[in-house]
């Protein structure tokens, strides 16, 4: 007997009835920072066509898909029409940052991290042969450094600057090729975080930890955490020195030595897909060495800038994760304000893989690494209207998995809660326009491609018997 689908089963998959009026909403809270009605439509459409599912996200297929006649809009909005692309990311980081805090149920983290998006050409600006773990390596491609606000209950990008390594910052040919402002200059991946975390807490972020991995657990780094009077959990590696209280340097494999075998407790870090993720923790007294200038630090932690407000005595300690058959250990760096418990400090490095989660999502849901664009301007207004679209996706998720609780009072035990990806797929049958594919609008496009292909090869030709005449 063929059995069908239990069609009121399949539509409470989607509780939250409102998903059209908070795009609007989204919208709304950044339109009135383009001073022209038509940049303003132009970025909406592309945020609509960044949450289509499309097989390769452009300036061409969006600008197809939503009805465009040409990518001409599209291209413009990226590169020439007068807009600002930090305003508008703040202001959406600001939108999804009240739509979390309605929410929180506990402590309210900031997440740093970088990614990279693998490139053809070093012409697209930042782009060198260089590490980025999403390539599993070294290679040709663009890094930049963000920052996701995570709560115990959703979490979304807010913040990102991009990364130039010292041969693009000082390579005055290329940075004119790019349009890099002067004012740029070449910083390292944790100071571009630390200008992050300023932008968040001067925007009114309350935070009550910053989680990072090794790339950031510097002195420098550690330091202007705590100017910011926020408390951190950041990995170092595991040849990084400290002073134990009675004052002997060693090495984060040498101190772990002195944690007593019963001082180690088993605590489960999460649960996935395969089972329970276990492993041993342990917490080793250790004397701070990034108090601000003024306080009282680590003698052999040097000399930082002054601070810009009274340092905050508090407390460090050195958190080792090992691995329970391997025995392989993690180590971090930790310093709050007041004495917390090792179950907290755990749940914050256990959040620092959110992240990675939002990178993964925003890439294949609203193509935060298919942006086809070479300069400084447009590779940030690409970056801006792809997280805006990424936050509406995280945001409309959270409020299905508050709506789910409250109607049944947990989630459906025969129902996971509902994955961003799953949920960009319910929106596109209920709340997206369907992508244009009328024949006349079919025919549009490939007579405007087919245009442009015989321009370019006829450039290229040019240029090919110029080139052979001048050698």
């Amino acid at each position: 007997m063929t059995k069908h689908p239990d069609t009121t089963t399949v539509e409470t998959t989607v509780t939250h009835p409102d998903h059209r009026a908070l795009l609007e909403d989204l919208t709304a809270a950044v339109a009135g920072l383009f001073g022209r009605r038509e940049p303003r439509a132009t970025f909406a459409d592309l945020v609509t066509g960044l949450l289509m599912e499309l097989p390769r996200k452009n300036c061409w297929t969006i600008a197809e898909a939503v009805g465009h006649r040409s990518p001409d809009r599209l291209q413009h909005l990226l590169s020439r029409a007068v807009w600002d692309a930090e305003e508008v990311l703040a202001t959406v980081a600001g939108w999804a940052t009240r739509h979390l805090s309605q929410q929180v149920s506990g402590p309210v983290m900031l997440a740093v991290d970088e990614t990279g998006d693998a490139k053809s050409s070093t012409d697209a600006v930042g782009a060198a042969q260089q590490y980025s773990g999403a390539l599993g390596g070294i290679g040709l491609c663009q890094v930049a450094v963000h920052l996701s606000l995570v709560t115990p209950v959703g979490h979304t990008v807010i913040g990102r600057r991009l990364y130039l390594g010292a041969d693009w910052a000082g390579d005055d040919e290329r940075r004119d090729l790019a349009g890099v402002p002067d004012e740029v200059v070449f910083a390292t991946k944790p100071d571009l975080a630390v200008g992050l975390l300023r932008e968040a807490v001067a925007a009114g972020v309350t935070a009550q930890y910053v989680t990072a991995d090794e790339v950031y657990g510097s002195v420098a780094f550690r330091t202007a955490c705590r100017r910011l009077h926020l408390a951190y959990v950041v990995a170092v590696p595991a040849n990084r020195r400290l002073t134990l209280p009675d004052r002997r340097r060693r090495a984060c494999t040498e101190a772990v030595k002195l944690v007593p075998a019963t001082a180690w407790a088993r605590m489960r870090t999460g649960t996935a897909a395969k089972g329970a993720k276990d492993y041993d923790w342990a917490l080793l007294q250790v004397h701070e060495d990034d108090t601000p200038v003024g306080g009282h630090g680590d003698p052999h932690a040097g000399t930082a800038e002054p601070a810009a407000v009274e340092p905050v005595r508090g407390h460090s300690v050195l958190l080792v994760r090992r691995h329970r058959y391997t025995r392989m250990l993690a180590f971090f760096r930790c310093w709050t304000a007041a004495p917390v418990s090792l179950t907290d400090l755990v749940a914050v490095v256990c959040a620092r893989w959110h992240i990675e989660e939002d990178f993964q999502l925003a890439k294949r849901t609203t193509g935060l690494d298919a942006g086809q664009v070479r300069t400084w301007t447009s590779w940030h207004r690409w970056s801006t209207a792809a997280l805006t679209a990424y936050a509406f996706l995280a945001i409309a998720a959270l409020l299905e998995h508050v709506a789910a609780a409250q109607a049944t009072g947990q989630d459906p035990p025969e129902l996971v809660p509902i994955s961003v990806p799953e949920l960009q797929h319910l929106l596109a049958a209920t709340v997206l326009p369907t992508p244009r594919h009328d024949r006349v609008h079919i025919q549009c496009w490939s007579h405007w491609r087919r245009h442009h292909q015989a321009r370019a090869r006829s450039c290229h030709q040019a240029w090919n018997a110029y080139a052979d005449n001048v050698a």
